[in-house]
This record gives structure tokens, sequence and C-alpha cells, in this order.
């Protein structure tokens, strides 16, 4: 018999285990004397990464009278470096961001997101602790493996995704059953690349485990470091849960610079797709040329890691009133 429109989505059972999580993550940082933060969800400027789409509202009021447009935040990544710039210390946040265009069993365009920074951290250093976290919210101790983004498309396709060309790439999905001749094309190699990774390795990646992959292509550098030793890759990671991504990592970009170019790749990619021009934050580049100190960053889905926790098959499950 199916529930009343009115009433949760998620039981009883469901938001209590969500309450729980919630408080270890707080004794977890609180034990790291990590400072909890809150920063704004709503503002003129917006993340203009053309793989994600902002939802967006509208002021009108004092200092605005004919109105502007504001954006509903997809993280809170640009006002925590605007904080870790004013010597905040590592800081982390608990909040609620928003993404246009997803949902599914594992996307709501609402959704619960834990981000961190930790000072004089790189990367591996942050995989450590991301570990430890999953290990003090999971029941039991669990597993890890962790490859390089190289090593994993070696390990499950014999491929070496840095030097793979577009012909290479696309025989290999069509050999392999998960692209054919009569879709269109993909005309990057990053596409490709994501296409691989999401419908042949993933789903092979070993159950109730965690798999961290780091050193990404320079290509999906996002906010991440160049690594200073091999320009072919950049210091990002992401863990999986099982077959789940859950957290996306990287040693973070502190050059305004270089950030600056790659706010311009991004707009002309958007003009390239049709998508809306975003404004981008001159506020952050502001903060980055004040210096930003050495860190490294992580954003975790809240929703999923609960999904995770109590066998959820669906991020319905776990959600008092979705979407």
């Amino acid at each position: 018999m199916l529930k009343p429109e009115w009433q949760p989505s998620a039981s009883l059972k469901t938001l209590k285990a969500r309450a729980t999580l919630l408080a270890t993550i707080r004794t977890f940082f609180a034990n790291r004397k990590v400072l909890e933060v809150e920063t704004p969800t709503c503002s003129i400027c917006a993340n203009i990464d053309h793989t994600i789409e902002s939802l967006q509202t509208r002021f009108i009021g004092p200092g605005y009278p004919n109105g502007v447009e504001l954006y509903l935040h997809t993280s809170p990544e640009y006002h925590m470096k605007r904080l870790l710039a004013a010597d905040s210390g590592s800081i982390y946040q608990i909040c609620h961001a928003y993404r246009d265009g997803e949902r599914g069993c594992l996307h709501q365009p609402e959704f619960s997101m834990l981000e961190w920074y930790r000072l004089d951290f790189n990367h591996h250093q942050l995989m450590d602790e991301v570990a430890s976290l999953i290990n003090a919210v999971a029941p039991q101790i669990v597993p890890q493996q962790r490859f390089s983004y190289a090593e994993l498309f070696e390990h499950y396709l014999e491929l070496d995704p840095h030097s793979s060309d577009l012909n290479t790439l696309r025989a290999t999905a069509i050999a392999l059953g998960i692209f054919t001749e009569d879709m269109p094309d993909l005309c990057e190699v990053d596409m490709w690349l994501d296409l691989l990774l999401s419908l042949y390795i993933v789903p092979r990646l070993p159950p109730n485990q965690m798999t961290f992959v780091y050193d990404y292509p320079a290509l999906q550098a996002s906010m991440a470091q160049v690594c200073p030793d091999n320009p072919l890759v950049a210091e990002r990671f992401e863990l999986y849960l099982g077959n789940m991504e859950l957290a996306n990592g990287f040693h973070e970009l502190r050059d305004p610079t270089e950030q600056t170019n790659r706010f311009k790749v991004s707009e002309r990619l958007r003009i390239t797709r049709n998508q809306p021009s975003i404004p981008a934050d001159h506020n952050l580049i502001e903060a980055l040329e004040a210096g930003l100190p050495d860190c490294s960053g992580v954003a975790i889905g809240l929703d999923r890691l609960l999904m995770w926790l109590i066998g959820a098959r669906h991020i319905d499950e776990v959600l008092a009133f979705p979407l």
C-alpha cells in the first residue's frame, strides 16, 4: 500500500540513522580540531564548470531595484576558500547543495554535502583522512584499494588513458559493447574516458570496499593543481564505495592566473555546448591573489553515504521529502 503523499519518504529508523551520521561526523572533526563553518547557499556568482548546471532564483529589493539573478551553490567551495585565504585554518561544512537537471536513483536537485579543507595536506594525506572518516561512521572496518587513474585503466582495460587517442578509445568502447556505430560520436578524449570509466570499470569495482582513484588526467584537473613532476596528471582523487561514486578531492589550485584561465576555458566550453553563460566569481580570484594556504579539500555526498550505510537502493529512501 502506497504512503499518502504528505508522509516522509524515509522511515523514522532512517531519519535516526541520518542524525547519528551527522553527530559522528561532527565528533570526528571536533577531535581533529577542524572548525565547522557556514557559508551562503545563494550568490551572484556560480560554479561555471561545464559539467554542472546551477539552479537559479531572483532577488528584487534594496540595492537591486531592477532585480539580480542569484545562483544556488553547487558546493560551498568558493566561499570556503575565501575563508581559508582569510586565515580560518582547517574547516568543514555540512550543507545542502543544488544542481539542475540531476534526478535519479543517486541524484536529487537538492542534496546534502560534507566538504572540508585541511591545511598542509596533499591529496594522499586527505585520502587517508577520508578513509578514517568512512571507518568512523561504518559499523566495521571497510577494506580499501588505491589506483592511480592510469593504473585503473591498465588493470581493467589494458589502456594508457594519457596516450590513447579518440579512435583507440572509440574502438575499445565498441568492442566492449558500451557504444555502437549508430550512436552520436563523442568529440573529446575526456568524454570517451568518462564513458569507459562509468559504464565498464566502475560496475566492476569490488562491492563493500573503498576504491580510491587518484592522479586524474590534467585535462580533468577541475580545481586541482597539476602535478609538478608530471604535467600529464592533476593532484585529484575520487572515492567509490562499491560502484557508487562518493567523494571528489583536490590538492587545491592556488594560482590566480591559472584559475582565471580555467574559468575562461569552461566559459568557452559552455558557449560551444549552448549552455547558459555563468558569471565567474571575481572574489575567489581576489582571495587567491591574497594567498590561499597550501591545502587539500574534498566533498562527500552524505545522502549517498547514508544509502551505503543502510543498504538503500534509491536516494529517495534516505530523504524525508524528495522532489
